[in-house]
């Protein structure tokens, strides 16, 4: 039934600051708009919702939509740890970790621990991005 998956949505404090990351980690914005009205209120179950929207997309074709919520006000919890349940992370295969790395350092977003090497296969970590999300940079090993 399902054809594929479109987009995976990620509710940011500052829109801006997460656009700024993700574009130059690679992605590309694919467009952007301010959405409200009774349509909003229905699809995502938010009475008077009101929020800024970016619609990104890695090569590949993956896609990740953010949303800065203006109404009903943002909520801030506690920022996501790799062992809770619910949405855990949005992984970017990248083509060198290094540089990627570098890239999110200048945005103030760091490994958790460090960078670890799976079976020679991959070189991969976690960083806290954006708004406190968890973003995992994973490069692949050629032989």
């Amino acid at each position: 039934m399902v054809t594929r998956i479109d987009n995976v949505g990620i509710a940011v404090r500052d829109i801006e600051a997460a656009l700024a990351f993700f574009t130059d980690l690679g992605l590309t914005v694919l467009g952007r708009a301010t959405v409200s009205g009774a349509w909003s209120d229905t699809a995502v179950g938010l009475d008077g919702n009101h929020a800024k929207v970016a619609m990104l997309e890695a090569p590949g074709g993956g896609r990740v939509e953010l949303f800065e919520y203006l109404h009903p006000a943002p909520i801030e919890t506690e920022p996501t740890r790799p062992n809770e349940i619910g949405m855990h992370r949005v992984a970017l295969a990248v083509d060198d970790i290094d540089e990627a790395l570098a890239i999110a350092a200048r945005h103030g977003c760091h490994p958790l621990r460090g960078v670890a090497t799976y079976e020679d296969a991959y070189k991969l970590t976690y960083v806290r991005g954006p708004s406190g999300i968890i973003v995992m940079l994973a490069q692949e090993l050629k032989g």
